[in-house]
């Protein structure tokens, strides 16, 4: 499968879906949260899928690539820590927080994976000379590598 847009992604429609439970979760807790825990939490939960789309975007070089995609593994390790905060103080059950945390966990370990094999996502290997190369639109199916990897597509 080649892959048209970062939303056919296993990791971003995962993010998109975790960050709307968030949201959902979030309209409980108490005002006084407003501009700290719930701004936090759901900032960071909407961060993730942000940068995944940016990463996507920046494919065209391996290095921004892997920094976007780690700054989205940071964005989903901070998420878990509001998550944490959020049950340590009564906002979210063990019933809710749990299945919760397990997305996040699965998230972190599919950006691991997709920082591994960078390279299989990158319209370039990472020796090219981009001076002599001209911009490719995204429905070129030539611009995209051969590489297995539609484990990481939907």
């Amino acid at each position: 499968m080649i892959a048209r847009s970062f939303r056919d992604l296993k990791v971003y429609q995962a993010a998109r879906n975790a960050a709307g439970t968030i949201f959902v979760l979030s309209r409980e807790f108490p005002v006084e949260e407003r501009y700290s825990l719930t701004d936090q939490i759901r900032r960071s939960s909407r961060a993730i899928k942000a940068m995944i789309a940016e990463a996507w975007g920046r494919r065209r070089y391996r290095a921004v690539f892997v920094n976007k995609l780690d700054e989205a593994l940071g964005e989903a390790t901070e998420t878990q820590s509001w998550l944490d905060d959020a049950r340590d103080s009564g906002y979210v059950l063990p019933e809710q927080f749990d299945p919760l945390d397990s997305q996040y966990v699965s998230i972190g370990k599919m950006l691991s994976r997709m920082i591994d094999r960078a390279d299989d996502f990158c319209k370039h290997s990472p020796a090219t000379d981009y001076r002599g190369i001209s911009r490719v639109e995204e429905n070129d199916s030539t611009s995209e590598q051969s590489s297995n990897i539609d484990e990481f597509f939907a």
